[in-house]
């Protein structure tokens, strides 16, 4: 049985493909123009890893922002609901899934079972999202990849006092032009955006064990605040923590299928 997830977001596009109860492949590549043709390359990219063609595959789910645009998927779920069931199969101890993406932020309650038992999220503004990040990183000359590992070289951090991006934005080149070091604004930045995810976090009980998933995941300096205000450890997913959203796809495309083999 041959099954994929793909996740088309607003900044990242992810596929993922499983046979049975293993992951073969997966890809994330940045998004194009159009949802479709950023499901069909990242799918392609997919297959290519995999060896496979795309009629190999037996049922696909798709999900993300771009979800109800993909062309070669069966079905549709939504990211709260894939996110939540990819990040408990893969750790089966987690309860409690912050997910930060490119455009929103949600905070996911699940059961043991990786079903969704509550969720908050924030989609109206930029300053708790990876768009904040990538934005702050570029007014800094780094790159999305460099804000993390800079901020932790810091001396004397900033302290970021702005709760919008556009005034973040010019607040940090004012920083700049005083002569404060890129390393101590970039832990400002950091710090920043681990309280903006908290406050949201804050507004469900927060269960052992937490995982923390989407691209910023990947920033060190945000994961390493984020832990100290809640005051938890966050657990090491085995695999990247971006593909989390195309994983649960794949396996509510797994479920799927086997549903309709029964009626069948």
């Amino acid at each position: 049985m041959i099954v994929a997830g793909c996740d088309v977001g607003s900044l990242t596009a992810e596929a993922v493909i499983m046979e049975d109860n293993k992951i073969m492949a997966y890809e994330i590549i940045r998004v194009r123009p159009r949802p479709e043709q950023s499901a069909s390359d990242v799918m392609n990219k997919t297959l290519e890893k995999a060896g496979l063609r795309m009629d190999e595959i037996e049922y696909c789910v798709s999900t993300g922002y771009g979800r109800d645009r993909i062309p070669f998927a069966q079905k549709n779920v939504s990211e709260i609901s894939c996110h939540g069931r990819g990040a408990q199969w893969l750790v089966p101890s987690i309860r409690t899934v912050v997910d930060v993406g490119g455009q929103d932020c949600k905070v996911i309650s699940v059961d043991e079972r990786g079903r969704v038992q509550d969720f908050v999220m924030n989609e109206k503004c930029a300053a708790g999202t990876g768009r904040f990040l990538e934005i702050m990183a570029k007014t800094l000359g780094l790159t999305i990849e460099e804000l993390g590992p800079a901020s932790l070289k810091a001396e004397n951090p900033v302290d970021i006092t702005s709760q919008c991006s556009v005034f973040t934005e010019f607040e940090t080149m004012v920083l700049i032009n005083e002569g404060k070091k890129i390393e101590d604004i970039a832990a400002g930045i950091n710090q920043a955006m681990a309280r903006r995810v908290y406050a949201l976090v804050n507004r469900i009980v927060v269960k052992k064990d937490l995982g923390i998933t989407g691209g910023v995941a990947k920033n060190v300096a945000v994961v390493k605040n984020l832990e100290e205000i809640i005051g938890m450890k966050a657990v090491e997913f085995p695999q990247d923590p971006q593909i989390m959203g195309a994983l649960g796809a794949a396996l509510f495309a797994k479920e799927n299928f086997l549903k309709q083999q029964r009626r069948t």
